[in-house]
């Protein structure tokens, strides 16, 4: 999974009006049954492959599945983290619309959103008690205008109500929050080329990485979501982070990092202050880092490298665009 997995915005259209019942979605997933299975296959024989224990070792508070957006964007999978197979038929998008993103809420549901028609909508998964797609709502009040891009990001605050999402005019970013339950919407832009990403929430505290176009260096930077719009020079920087980490996760605490030297991902923490604090795992991975989220349950962090990655679990997400855990 790098960032190539979200190119071509302009094929990846989606929003939804009115509920969509799982049971129409599941009949229109049906196309992809087949290559599903071929999916299937081909994971449980990557999965022996990982040298990491197996995630039956894990801590019991974190989550049992990973939701995830299928290339290019077609349909939702939801995958067992112990056997890296799938739960439940595939949630296929509406015709002629595309997923972009999905976040985790604290409360175990999901948070998908889909673009079309220069605009960005939400919807709420839920999962049943054995893991299989319950129901896809509408938020009707969230909607975010531009362009969703490659570059997009989404993040949903802890209580669940207020959406994190940038779009980009070119390579200038857009930073918009949005409550789903009130509408009420705040925005901030930059004049400047640079990728904002690696959004996380901290109470009201919205953290993002701010990526200059043509630079190798990435710094964590804080908004209050509570201040005034206008432009993102307002919000504050924190750190640059280290060589080899380009994604960062803002805690009560501090922050956590991941940091790659060739095949060997180390997750680290630091103080608010920007100074090294402790060591929360080392493994090997396959690919880049180019994603890392706190688990739902506040327990534990997924790293994105091609699969996905927690502490000595490896789930294969190669045919994913997007998951979230």
């Amino acid at each position: 999974m790098d960032d190539g997995r979200r190119e071509d915005p302009g094929t990846r259209l989606g929003s939804w009006k009115g509920l969509v019942p799982l049971g129409v979605a599941a009949a229109a997933a049906l196309f992809i049954g087949g290559s599903v299975d071929v999916v299937h296959r081909h994971q449980r024989a990557a999965d022996k492959e990982h040298d990491a224990k197996p995630a039956a070792k894990a801590e019991q508070t974190e989550p049992a599945y990973i939701v995830g957006i299928t290339e290019p964007g077609t349909a939702l999978l939801v995958r067992d983290v112990e056997s890296g197979a799938n739960v439940g038929l595939p949630v296929a998008a509406p015709e002629g619309r595309r997923f972009q993103r999905v976040a985790a809420v604290k409360d175990g549901s999901y948070v998908v959103a889909s673009y079309g028609d220069r605009k960005v909508t939400f919807q709420r998964l839920h999962l049943d008690d054995d893991g299989r797609p319950k129901n896809l709502k509408p938020m009707p009040k969230a909607v975010v205008p531009g362009a969703s891009t490659a570059w997009s990001d989404l993040a949903v605050s802890p209580d669940g109500d207020h959406l994190a999402y940038v779009t980009y005019k070119g390579t200038r970013a857009r930073v918009d929050v949005v409550s789903s339950s009130t509408g009420t919407h705040k925005v901030w832009t930059t004049k400047l080329r640079a990728r904002v990403g690696s959004l996380s929430w901290s109470g009201t505290t919205l953290s993002f990485v701010w990526s200059p176009v043509g630079s190798e260096k990435h710094q964590v930077r804080t908004l209050d979501t509570n201040a005034a719009v206008g432009d993102l020079k307002v919000s504050k920087a924190v750190m640059t982070l280290p060589k080899g980490s380009s994604n960062a996760v803002l805690t009560r605490n501090g922050l956590v990092t991941g940091i790659q030297k060739n095949s060997q991902l180390t997750l680290q923490t630091f103080t608010l202050q920007g100074k090294p604090a402790k060591t929360l795992w080392t493994q090997k991975v396959k690919g880049s880092l180019t994603g890392l989220d706190i688990a739902h349950t506040g327990s534990g962090f997924m790293a994105t490298a091609t699969d996905l990655y927690a502490k000595d679990i490896a789930v294969p997400a190669q045919d994913l665009a997007d998951a979230a855990w």
